[in-house]
């Protein structure tokens, strides 16, 4: 199961922070001048991309020092998924619209913004105390 895991979280880690490096073409392209756009929105989805697929690099390499049971490692390996997949696609869309997702309303990207942001704030909360549970005590599920 681990090594399975482990497999599964490297594949999607380097799939998101393929996207990263993907959102840091337009990126540069509004820094240089040639795409309109807001540089901090860009940087941001360029970096959230590199950093959340670091994350799960980190988690996975983790993954068989941690107590966790089978349903333990599921629900951390989900919860690492759609929070790094949810603020990529989060901050590209942001970037692509003018964008925030600070308050659900207004255009539809921005509720949906706010939204991926919003449930990716929880389920990493959940994955980070499910490391600090598997890495304390008894196995879970």
């Amino acid at each position: 199961m681990n090594d399975a895991m482990q497999r599964r979280l490297a594949f999607h880690g380097a799939a998101v922070i393929l996207l990263g490096l993907l959102a840091g073409f337009p990126y540069a392209m509004v820094v240089t001048g040639d795409l309109a756009g807001t540089e901090r929105a860009w940087r941001m989805a360029h970096m959230e991309g590199v950093t959340n697929g670091l994350l799960i690099f980190g988690v996975a390499a983790l993954l068989p020092a941690l107590r966790l049971g089978d349903g333990g490692r599921r629900a951390l390996a989900g919860c690492l998924l759609f929070t790094a997949y949810a603020n990529t696609v989060a901050s590209i869309l942001g970037a692509s619209t003018g964008n925030r997702g600070l308050a659900i309303g207004g255009e539809f990207a921005n509720t949906v913004v706010f939204l991926l942001f919003t449930v990716a704030i929880v389920t990493i909360f959940v994955a980070v105390g499910l490391v600090i549970q598997g890495s304390r005590g008894r196995a879970t599920n």
